[in-house]
């Protein structure tokens, strides 16, 4: 149940802020690759003898995720009914009636001087008006992250127009700061597509990384759903992106920080393949389909770097690891710089789950069949 820290009071007025009251160790191995040339093992302390030990505290990473609009604080919801490891969970929203249904740790009315929790009614300009006002609140509620991601549906009004100001603030914290984003369904309209790209643009300008799932191309990936169904299972990719990343980081995963940051800082647009298989199926398999992804509609040649996660159950192989490294080389640039990291998680049993972020590809796909302009874009502001 959520309390409101500033509860909605007796004339019906809503508070600008919400704080949520609710909120096996997998063995791993983790190596690294500059394409072409020979792994480098990373060797943790834990391998070293006891005399050798350390006498050093190992530095935690911060992470927030911050859910923009509806589809991106219902992305926060399906990270919190998930369970996610090591990450604060924050919703930001203009419309108070989905707001306070959403869980997480803390919740941002934002605009509420202006819009009185109304909704920003599909305007994209009232979506960044409404994160401006509230701008403090945000900053307050990402305040030491090192790593901060911020999710949204584009093509509306909210998340299309708060994610930038909220990317544009986690940046200039020094976090590293990664967007992942989904772009309008063609059945949603010219408008709503337009206002999606001069997003991605906006996004682009202040984010590390903008990850670009395109609805179109999700819709190709799970066949014909309806509508409710289509947008629950978008939202689940945006949960299993932003899932996959923090817990490689987290003590179930095997990369740090600076892995992170050597594929995602600085890199523009992304591409991500997602594929969880059967039980039973090898990992090669899995890595296989995660590249055949509808979703990674990029050429990964022209990648600035690849980062491929794999988590698999008490059977899986490091030779088998070490053949998708192989795979995945082959595909890439010369000058692609490759991490990858994997898992042993016991209840998976015979299953893995395989994602892969190629980073650095240039203009993403807003919708099926159609590139996202290379020149000028429309300023938002003037978009209705």
């Amino acid at each position: 149940m959520d309390a409101l820290s500033g509860n909605i009071d007796s004339d019906g007025q809503s508070s600008s802020h919400l704080q949520s009251t609710s909120s096996s160790h997998p063995s791993n191995t983790r190596q690294e690759y500059s394409t072409g040339n020979e792994p480098t093992s990373r060797i943790d302390s834990s391998d070293t003898p006891a005399g050798n030990n350390l006498d050093v505290q190992i530095p935690e990473i911060t992470t927030s995720v911050i859910g923009c609009g509806t589809a991106g604080s219902q992305a926060v919801q399906s990270m919190a009914e998930e369970g996610i490891h090591g990450a604060k969970l924050i919703a930001a929203d203009t419309d108070v009636q989905h707001l306070v249904d959403i869980e997480a740790d803390t919740k941002i009315l934002m605009g509420q001087e202006k819009i009185e929790g109304r909704g920003a009614g599909a305007l994209p300009q009232v979506g960044e008006d409404a994160a401006i006002e509230s701008q403090e609140e945000i900053q307050d509620a990402i305040d030491g992250s090192d790593m901060v991601f911020v999710t949204a549906g584009l093509g509306g009004g909210t998340g299309t127009g708060s994610a930038p100001v909220v990317a544009k603030a986690a940046r200039e914290s020094g976090a590293l700061t990664i967007a992942i984003v989904t772009t309008p369904f063609t059945a949603e309209g010219e408008v709503r597509r337009t206002n999606a790209e001069a997003g991605l643009e906006r996004l682009r300008d202040v984010s590390d990384t903008v990850i670009v799932i395109s609805n179109d191309r999700l819709h190709d990936a799970v066949g014909k759903l309806p509508v409710r169904q289509a947008f629950k299972v978008s939202d689940e990719v945006l949960m299993r992106a932003v899932k996959g990343i923090i817990e490689l980081t987290s003590e179930r995963g095997d990369l740090n920080l600076a892995d992170i940051r050597t594929v995602m800082e600085n890199r523009g647009f992304a591409g991500i393949g997602i594929d969880e298989s059967d039980p039973g199926s090898q990992i090669q398999e899995s890595v296989t389909s995660a590249l055949r992804s509808p979703l990674l509609d990029v050429d990964l040649s022209n990648a600035d770097s690849v980062l491929i996660t794999i988590i698999g159950g008490t059977e899986m192989s490091m030779e088998g690891t070490g053949n998708v490294a192989n795979t995945i080389r082959d595909r890439v640039g010369s000058n692609t710089r490759l991490v990858w990291g994997t898992s042993v998680d016991d209840t998976l049993g015979t299953q893995t789950r395989t994602m892969i972020i190629a980073a650095g590809v240039g203009s993403p796909t807003t919708t099926a069949g159609n590139e996202s302009s290379e020149g000028p874009i429309e300023d938002i502001d003037h978009i209705e």
